[in-house]
Protein backbone atom coordinates (compact mmCIF):
# COMPACT_ATOMS: atom_id res chain seq x y z
CA UNK A 1 0.00 0.00 0.00
CA UNK A 2 2.88 2.36 0.78
CA UNK A 3 4.29 1.86 -2.71
CA UNK A 4 0.89 2.43 -4.37
CA UNK A 5 -0.83 5.48 -2.85
CA UNK A 6 -3.56 5.39 -5.52
CA UNK A 7 -4.82 2.01 -4.20
CA UNK A 8 -7.66 2.32 -1.70
CA UNK A 9 -8.34 -1.37 -1.15
CA UNK A 10 -6.48 -4.53 -2.04
CA UNK A 11 -7.49 -8.15 -1.68
CA UNK A 12 -5.38 -11.31 -2.03
CA UNK A 13 -5.91 -14.50 -3.98
CA UNK A 14 -8.30 -16.61 -1.91
CA UNK A 15 -8.27 -20.40 -1.83
CA UNK A 16 -10.68 -23.00 -0.53
CA UNK A 17 -9.14 -25.35 2.05
CA UNK A 18 -8.71 -27.95 -0.76
CA UNK A 19 -6.45 -25.52 -2.67
CA UNK A 20 -8.82 -24.46 -5.45
CA UNK A 21 -9.22 -20.76 -6.20
CA UNK A 22 -12.30 -18.91 -5.02
CA UNK A 23 -13.55 -16.60 -7.76
CA UNK A 24 -14.21 -13.60 -5.56
CA UNK A 25 -13.26 -10.81 -7.96
CA UNK A 26 -16.47 -9.53 -9.47
CA UNK A 27 -17.95 -7.02 -11.82
CA UNK A 28 -20.60 -4.66 -10.48
CA UNK A 29 -23.71 -6.85 -10.47
CA UNK A 30 -26.91 -6.52 -12.39
CA UNK A 31 -30.05 -7.89 -10.74
CA UNK A 32 -29.88 -10.86 -13.12
CA UNK A 33 -26.31 -11.66 -12.05
CA UNK A 34 -27.53 -12.25 -8.51
CA UNK A 35 -30.97 -13.65 -9.26
CA UNK A 36 -29.88 -15.85 -12.17
CA UNK A 37 -27.05 -17.59 -10.34
CA UNK A 38 -29.28 -18.21 -7.36
CA UNK A 39 -32.49 -19.39 -8.98
CA UNK A 40 -31.88 -20.23 -12.64
CA UNK A 41 -28.60 -22.14 -12.70
CA UNK A 42 -30.29 -25.40 -13.72
CA UNK A 43 -32.13 -27.03 -16.59
CA UNK A 44 -32.58 -25.04 -19.81
CA UNK A 45 -31.07 -21.89 -18.27
CA UNK A 46 -27.90 -23.49 -16.91
CA UNK A 47 -25.65 -22.85 -19.91
CA UNK A 48 -26.59 -19.17 -20.13
CA UNK A 49 -26.37 -18.59 -16.36
CA UNK A 50 -23.01 -20.41 -16.14
CA UNK A 51 -21.56 -18.27 -18.95
CA UNK A 52 -22.87 -15.09 -17.38
CA UNK A 53 -21.56 -16.12 -13.95
CA UNK A 54 -18.10 -16.87 -15.38
CA UNK A 55 -18.02 -13.31 -16.74
CA UNK A 56 -19.43 -11.82 -13.51
CA UNK A 57 -16.76 -13.65 -11.46
CA UNK A 58 -14.07 -12.76 -14.00
CA UNK A 59 -12.97 -16.38 -14.62
CA UNK A 60 -11.23 -15.44 -17.88
CA UNK A 61 -8.71 -13.31 -15.99
CA UNK A 62 -7.21 -16.54 -14.61
CA UNK A 63 -6.58 -14.85 -11.25
CA UNK A 64 -2.84 -14.92 -11.88
CA UNK A 65 -2.06 -11.22 -12.36
CA UNK A 66 -2.62 -8.01 -10.46
CA UNK A 67 -5.73 -6.29 -11.74
CA UNK A 68 -8.15 -3.52 -10.98
CA UNK A 69 -11.46 -5.11 -10.06
CA UNK A 70 -14.76 -3.31 -9.42
CA UNK A 71 -15.91 -5.56 -6.58
CA UNK A 72 -13.64 -7.37 -4.13
CA UNK A 73 -14.75 -9.87 -1.51
CA UNK A 74 -15.17 -8.69 2.05
CA UNK A 75 -13.68 -11.97 3.26
CA UNK A 76 -10.26 -10.28 3.27
CA UNK A 77 -9.55 -6.66 2.44
CA UNK A 78 -6.76 -4.26 3.26
CA UNK A 79 -8.24 -0.77 3.15
CA UNK A 80 -6.40 2.52 3.37
CA UNK A 81 -7.62 4.43 6.45
CA UNK A 82 -7.63 7.78 4.64
CA UNK A 83 -9.95 6.31 2.00
CA UNK A 84 -12.32 4.97 4.67
CA UNK A 85 -12.38 8.43 6.23
CA UNK A 86 -13.31 9.85 2.83
CA UNK A 87 -16.02 7.36 1.77
CA UNK A 88 -17.16 6.08 5.16
CA UNK A 89 -17.15 2.61 6.64
CA UNK A 90 -19.57 -0.21 5.89
CA UNK A 91 -23.10 1.09 5.29
CA UNK A 92 -25.14 0.07 8.33
CA UNK A 93 -28.24 -0.52 6.20
CA UNK A 94 -26.76 -3.89 5.25
CA UNK A 95 -26.91 -6.53 7.96
CA UNK A 96 -24.70 -8.77 5.89
CA UNK A 97 -24.29 -9.59 2.20
CA UNK A 98 -23.49 -6.90 -0.38
CA UNK A 99 -21.98 -4.59 2.23
CA UNK A 100 -18.61 -5.33 0.60
CA UNK A 101 -20.06 -4.59 -2.87
CA UNK A 102 -21.33 -1.24 -1.63
CA UNK A 103 -18.03 -0.34 0.07
CA UNK A 104 -15.95 -1.31 -2.97
CA UNK A 105 -18.18 0.72 -5.19
CA UNK A 106 -17.71 3.81 -3.01
CA UNK A 107 -13.95 3.24 -2.72
CA UNK A 108 -13.71 2.78 -6.48
CA UNK A 109 -15.02 6.31 -6.97
CA UNK A 110 -11.97 7.82 -5.21
CA UNK A 111 -9.17 5.26 -5.66
CA UNK A 112 -8.20 1.93 -7.16
CA UNK A 113 -9.68 -1.40 -6.01
CA UNK A 114 -7.02 -4.03 -6.66
CA UNK A 115 -6.64 -7.81 -6.65
CA UNK A 116 -3.09 -8.95 -5.82
CA UNK A 117 -2.33 -12.65 -6.44
CA UNK A 118 1.15 -12.34 -4.87
CA UNK A 119 -0.52 -12.76 -1.47
CA UNK A 120 -2.95 -15.54 -0.64
CA UNK A 121 -5.23 -16.69 2.14
CA UNK A 122 -7.41 -19.73 2.78
CA UNK A 123 -11.08 -19.02 3.44
CA UNK A 124 -13.84 -21.42 4.47
CA UNK A 125 -16.64 -20.39 2.11
CA UNK A 126 -19.94 -21.94 3.06
CA UNK A 127 -22.67 -20.04 1.17
CA UNK A 128 -24.73 -19.89 4.36
CA UNK A 129 -27.69 -18.20 2.66
CA UNK A 130 -28.08 -21.25 0.40
CA UNK A 131 -28.87 -23.44 3.40
CA UNK A 132 -30.32 -21.18 6.08
CA UNK A 133 -33.67 -19.44 5.63
CA UNK A 134 -32.78 -16.50 7.89
CA UNK A 135 -29.52 -15.86 6.02
CA UNK A 136 -31.33 -16.25 2.70
CA UNK A 137 -33.78 -13.52 3.74
CA UNK A 138 -30.87 -11.27 4.81
CA UNK A 139 -29.25 -11.85 1.41
CA UNK A 140 -32.43 -10.90 -0.47
CA UNK A 141 -33.00 -7.81 1.70
CA UNK A 142 -29.40 -6.69 1.16
CA UNK A 143 -29.68 -7.15 -2.61
CA UNK A 144 -32.86 -5.05 -2.66
CA UNK A 145 -31.14 -2.32 -0.62
CA UNK A 146 -28.09 -2.43 -2.90
CA UNK A 147 -30.10 -2.07 -6.11
CA UNK A 148 -32.38 0.57 -4.55
CA UNK A 149 -29.27 2.57 -3.72
CA UNK A 150 -27.29 2.11 -6.94
CA UNK A 151 -29.92 1.34 -9.57
CA UNK A 152 -31.68 -1.77 -10.77
CA UNK A 153 -31.53 -1.76 -14.53
CA UNK A 154 -30.43 1.76 -15.43
CA UNK A 155 -27.05 2.13 -13.79
CA UNK A 156 -24.80 4.11 -16.08
CA UNK A 157 -21.82 3.93 -13.72
CA UNK A 158 -22.01 0.11 -13.55
CA UNK A 159 -21.93 -0.04 -17.34
CA UNK A 160 -18.93 2.34 -17.49
CA UNK A 161 -16.89 0.59 -14.79
CA UNK A 162 -17.60 -2.95 -15.98
CA UNK A 163 -16.81 -1.89 -19.55
CA UNK A 164 -13.28 -0.86 -18.53
CA UNK A 165 -12.37 -4.19 -16.92
CA UNK A 166 -9.63 -6.08 -18.74
CA UNK A 167 -9.91 -9.85 -18.68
Amino acid sequence: MDANPDVGVVTPKVFYPDGTVQHLCKLMPTPFDLIGRRFFGWGPFRKYVDARNRRFEMHESCYDKEMDVPILSGSFMMIRTSVLKEVGIFDERYFMYLEDFDLCRRIGEVSRTVFNPEVSVVHEYEKGSYFNRRLFKAHIVSAIKYFNKWGWFFDKRRREVNGKVEF
